[in-house]
This record gives C-alpha cells, sequence and structure tokens, in this order.
C-alpha cells in the first residue's frame, strides 16, 4: 500500500494539518485550529495515533496541539529544538498578536538536523531549514516530504516574522530539498501539493537551480 496522506484545512489562516499513515499507525502533522476534524477522520479510519508531528511553532500550525494531546495522551509531541519555546510563549508564536493568545503543550521530544524519526513505520529524515521561523524543520519519507512553510507551490514562506530570513531559507531549500528526487511529492502548510521537480523549474524565487 502506498503511503496514504489526508489534508485537513483549517480556518482562518487555511491552514493544511495532515494524516499520514502506511499500515494501521498515523502520525499527526501540524493539527491546526479544528483539531475535531482530524479526530473525526482518524476515528473513521480506525486509526492509531503513534506521534504529533510539529514542522514549526507558529500558531497556525500548532493550534490543535492541546486538543491532540488530550484525545491522545499517549502520542508523543515532537517539534524542531529551535522552536520549543513557541509552543509555551503566546508572544513568540505570534497567537498574542493577533488577540487569542494560545499555547501547547510542552514538546515530549524535540528534534535536530540530520536525525532520523522512526515511528508507524515511518523512518522521516528531519532537515532543519530556518529562514519562516528560526526552528523550523521538515520531515522527508522517501516520496514525500511535509514541508510546513519553507516550499510551496511556485512561492516560499514568508521571512517577515520575528526571527525569518530570506537567504538562510533559500539556501536551505537548495542545499536540502533540490538533492531529493524530482517526484517528491511536497504537501506544505498552505495551498495545493507540489513536487521538487516543478518548483526547480517553475518556482520564481528559486528559478534556474534545477537546472545549475
Amino acid at each position: 500500500m502506498p503511503i496514504q496522506v489526508q489534508t485537513i484545512v483549517s480556518a482562518p489562516f487555511e491552514e493544511n494539518s495532515y494524516v499520514v499513515w502506511d499500515g494501521p499507525e498515523c502520525v499527526i502533522v501540524d493539527p491546526g485550529f479544528e483539531p475535531d476534524l482530524i479526530v473525526d477522520f482518524i476515528t473513521s479510519r480506525n486509526l492509531q495515533v503513534a506521534a504529533i508531528l510539529n514542522t514549526h511553532g507558529h500558531v497556525d500550525h500548532i493550534a490543535g496541539n492541546a486538543a491532540m494531546k488530550k484525545a491522545y495522551p499517549d502520542a508523543p509531541l515532537m517539534i524542531g529544538r529551535g522552536d520549543a519555546l513557541m509552543l509555551t510563549d503566546a508572544n513568540v508564536n505570534m497567537s498574542a498578536a493577533f488577540g487569542l493568545p494560545i499555547v501547547s503543550p510542552a514538546a515530549d521530544r524535540l528534534l535536530d538536523d540530520g536525525e532520523t524519526l522512526e515511528i508507524a513505520g515511518f523512518k522521516f529524515q528531519i532537515m532543519h531549514i530556518p529562514g519562516h521561523s528560526p526552528g523550523h524543520i521538515v520531515f522527508y519519507q522517501p516520496g514525500i516530504l511535509l514541508g510546513g512553510d519553507v516550499l510551496f507551490r511556485e512561492s516560499i514562506g514568508r521571512t517577515d516574522f520575528p526571527g525569518g530570513s530570506l537567504a538562510l531559507l533559500l539556501s536551505g531549500i537548495r542545499t536540502k530539498l533540490w538533492p531529493l528526487p524530482d517526484d517528491t511529492i511536497v504537501y506544505p502548510g498552505h495551498n495545493e501539493p507540489t513536487t521538487i521537480g516543478h518548483e526547480k523549474n517553475e518556482n520564481p524565487f528559486l528559478i534556474g537551480d534545477g537546472q545549475e
């Protein structure tokens, strides 16, 4: 059975939460503001939740963490080491700025660049790609990239938030994502999926990199 990925879009930021599975266990990626939709889907498929994964700590990607931990208390919550503070500080995760301070339970495990996360039958390679947020990570399993707000279809993540850096983001994409197979499907934090090959050739922020 190929890897299964279910996208669950959460208002008000149209953030993509994902349920990913390749057997009876699944992982939840970036639970947003509509956690009930995630629980309903998991229940409908009779899946067991092995972990809750955050690509980064901005509020739209962590707003559902508390509900996920309540629904699945045995599932460890994981995030990149550099964004750990965002979980528990409403100012740092930017929710306070929107007038709706939200915090998450603290992480059960912090992830570092270059390590392999073996869970739910997957072997995710962890890549630290800062620029959108200081500790942003992506999860790569051959065939798919759970990319958060790094690379979008013909666009990239914003770099004007605190701790952002356009130079770091572009460098991370070039050095860590471009070596991946062109047919790798990128599941981003917003909007529709894309592929590494498409972005090498069509992304206006990085066009030409795939030809060098």
